[in-house]
């Protein structure tokens, strides 16, 4: 009998190639992102539709900083319109939107905005959307650190209490369950610092689409491969 096909409850994914793919079209840059932007909500409203329960993106790491200031500064404004656009175009939809990353660091009209869209979608109980926005892999893990550091040093714990669970409920993802599949498009073959604990378990998944051009096809070839792996967990 031919086993069921299984959708990852979790998919993580690198948003790789947004750059490239203007180039490559000689076209500003700038517009690669905003291409990006689109596939996001694309492929987003998909995952939601075929059963994924969360979706984790890989959008601006702590390392993004040190790009152009007009691009840093574009895709502030790009990602402060994308989180206005889903609260307008997905007033119906049952998704919820989180930050995943260190909000002090960005524009306070965009943790304005991250702000009410986390607050307004608290509750709904369909796709979990976390947008990975000044995000660092190693960072966070330190962060957690110096929480738990913190507790010890004010007798609230036992430096032998702490263990894996604690440490991940303190990481950017919060509740959510370790990513099931771990997608990186653009032909890049790393994981530049992106969920490095979560991802311990991962299925990963490199593809040669530029991350504008990753679409709903791309997406099932990448399901498709997770199905035919057999997770074993170190058993």
């Amino acid at each position: 009998m031919e086993e069921t096909r299984k959708i990852p409850k979790h998919i993580a994914i690198i948003l790789d190639g947004n750059r490239r793919w203007a180039k490559n079209r000689n076209i500003p840059t700038l517009q690669g992102h905003t291409a990006g932007a689109k596939n996001l909500e694309k492929i987003a409203t998909y995952c939601d539709k075929i059963g994924v329960k969360y979706l984790t993106v890989y959008a601006f790491s702590t390392e993004n900083w040190n790009r152009e200031k007009e691009e840093v500064d574009y895709l502030m404004k790009l990602f402060a319109k994308y989180i206005k656009d889903f609260d307008r175009k997905f007033k119906d939809a049952t998704a919820r939107v989180r930050l995943a990353g260190e909000i002090s660091r960005l524009p306070e009209d965009l943790q304005e905005k991250v702000r009410a869209i986390e607050e307004k979608t608290k509750n709904n109980t369909g796709i979990t959307i976390n947008l990975c926005i000044n995000y660092g892999g190693r960072e966070e893990i330190v962060n957690a650190a110096k929480i738990l550091a913190e507790k010890v040093k004010n007798g609230e714990l036992e430096t032998s209490d702490i263990n894996e669970e604690m440490i991940g409920k303190l990481l950017r993802t919060g509740d959510a369950p370790d990513p099931d599949l771990f997608i990186r498009p653009g032909g890049e073959i790393r994981l530049s610092g992106f969920l490095l604990w979560q991802s311990s378990y991962s299925e990963l998944y490199f593809a040669n689409p530029l991350w504008p051009d990753f679409n709903e096809e791309e997406l099932e070839k990448a399901i498709d491969e997770f199905n035919r792996r057999k997770r074993r967990f170190g058993k």
